[in-house]
């Protein structure tokens, strides 16, 4: 592993599918709309016939690089046909790449088995499993983002905050352009229990065995976490959501506080965000896949209090049962939960009786109102050993191994870094924040390469109401 990340933690810290052929045009007509005017990104201007080492960073406004967005809808056109609604339900479960369920619902209808289209569909679904190739688990990159910034100005505003923020943080608008780039470049999500899972092999042992991920050529599969799901109280007024609730419709999203004090819901950080990103490209996601989102607890999670310190309380007690219930609402909805210690330490080097007591404590406290979690995503990147394999010689490997965690994702810049052992799957992850854009934005002059041009171009995703530049960490 290289490069570990290690900024500050504040106060701790698209080729589609194939589909039926009546649904070609849904494959084909995509109604897209720009996200605004003022929308800006950065540039490298360079002389054309000779190296300039003295060439700058500049804004630019050229429109022709504004990000678009697709309006609502998931792509199905329907068809006239008594057996639409279930044509559907299968599209949707194609457009996911589930095949086979897609399938299954087609040839369980009694009622419209005969139907010219579900006939149709499911002979175009059959023929479409055949063209499905594996990648294989050593090619599957993992991007990480912390909080988003929703509020630009309040996050940037000249306080002590700011270079954390600018480092470490990413804006709603990057988030955004990253999302379209990643679509446009034909990723799709998948989760951490898509790349391996714990099986019996024939001794009647315990072991963790790769996933068989069959995607369309051309599609790559990815991870994606977000770190400190957890709305610390240091954040107030800078330009984030409080906490995340369940919505009317039964979605999770986002509260946030106004200026005026106000609170309103919505899009206000990633989870609602990517959650309806996947609704309306549903082969964005692997099966319902979303993000994995990753917990400290010693100042709450998902905006709840629920450390030790408030307990006996009744706000205490109410703060764990709606904590709880949003918890399980993300679990519904695909996503995957995740520790990030109790007191976000680093556990690679922390004295072992705190080592000890702090995954104690997220046991007790976090996993308790989230339930059974077995990933771990280390805090500020900090594996508990080097890239050598895990041995149970490793005390601090075996004891969390011991609680439960399968999952173990460290920080590091390289494109892949997976390792699968007899008992683990292990993966780097990769920090798209203000600091690694700017290091990308800069890396030409700088003699340097470039570490996301295989996701997205930094020039055209970075927010222009970023200080600059960023400063290193």
């Amino acid at each position: 592993m290289n490069e570990y990340y290690s900024g500050r933690s504040y106060s701790h810290r698209r080729r589609r599918p194939r589909f039926p052929r009546f649904l070609a045009a849904a494959a084909c007509v995509v109604l897209i709309g720009a996200l605004g005017t003022g929308i800006f990104f950065l540039k490298k201007h360079h002389d054309t016939s000779t190296p300039d080492a003295t060439s700058s960073i500049v804004i630019s406004t050229d429109s022709s690089d504004l990000a678009e967005t697709p309006t609502e809808g998931d792509g199905f056109v329907m068809p006239d046909t008594p057996a639409a609604d279930l044509l559907h339900q299968a599209y949707l479960l194609a457009a996911g790449y589930d095949y086979d369920a897609a399938i299954d619902r087609l040839k369980a209808s009694e009622e419209f088995a005969s139907d010219p289209e579900v006939i149709n569909a499911i002979s175009e679904y059959e023929s479409t499993k055949e063209t499905l190739v594996r990648t294989p688990i050593s090619k599957i990159t993992h991007v990480f983002f912390h909080t988003l910034v929703a509020n630009p100005s309040k996050a940037f505003d000249g306080d002590n905050d700011q270079d954390g923020y600018n480092q470490v943080m990413t804006t709603i608008d990057e988030f955004n352009k990253i999302l379209e780039s990643l679509y446009s470049k034909g990723y799709v999500l998948v989760r951490l229990h898509d790349m391996a899972y714990e099986t019996t092999d024939e001794n009647g042992n315990t072991v963790m065995k790769a996933g068989d991920i069959m995607l369309p050529p051309g599609k790559i599969p990815f991870v994606m976490s977000q770190d400190d799901l957890c709305y610390y109280p240091y954040m107030d007024g800078d330009g984030f959501a409080n906490r995340i609730v369940i919505g009317e419709d039964g979605k999770p999203t986002c509260e946030m506080t106004m200026d005026d004090g106000s609170v309103r819901t919505g899009d206000y950080d990633l989870v609602p965000i990517l959650d309806k990103f996947c609704e309306h490209h549903p082969d964005f996601s692997y099966k319902g896949a979303r993000a994995v989102l990753a917990f400290t607890g010693y100042e709450g999670i998902l905006g709840y209090r629920t450390a030790s310190s408030y307990a006996g309380s009744a706000t205490y007690e109410e703060d764990r049962q709606a904590a709880s219930q949003v918890a399980q609402c993300l679990r519904d909805n695909g996503f995957e939960l995740a520790s990030h210690s109790w007191g976000h330490l680093n556990l690679g080097t922390v004295e072992w009786e705190r080592f000890q007591s702090d995954t104690d404590k997220w046991e007790s406290e976090v996993e308790s109102l989230i339930g059974p979690t077995d990933i771990i995503l280390f805090p500020f990147g900090a594996d508990v050993g080097d890239w050598h394999p895990y041995t149970m010689d490793n005390e601090r490997f075996r004891y969390l191994y011991n609680v439960g965690f399968r999952y173990f994702c460290n920080v590091d810049s390289s494109q892949y870094w997976v390792q699968l052992g007899d008992d683990y799957l292990r993966q780097g992850r990769r920090n798209l924040d203000g600091y690694r854009m700017w290091k990308d934005i800069t890396a030409d002059a700088e003699g340097r390469s470039r570490k996301l041009d295989d996701l997205f171009r930094a020039e055209d995703v970075f927010d222009k109401s970023r200080p600059t530049p960023v400063p290193e960490m």
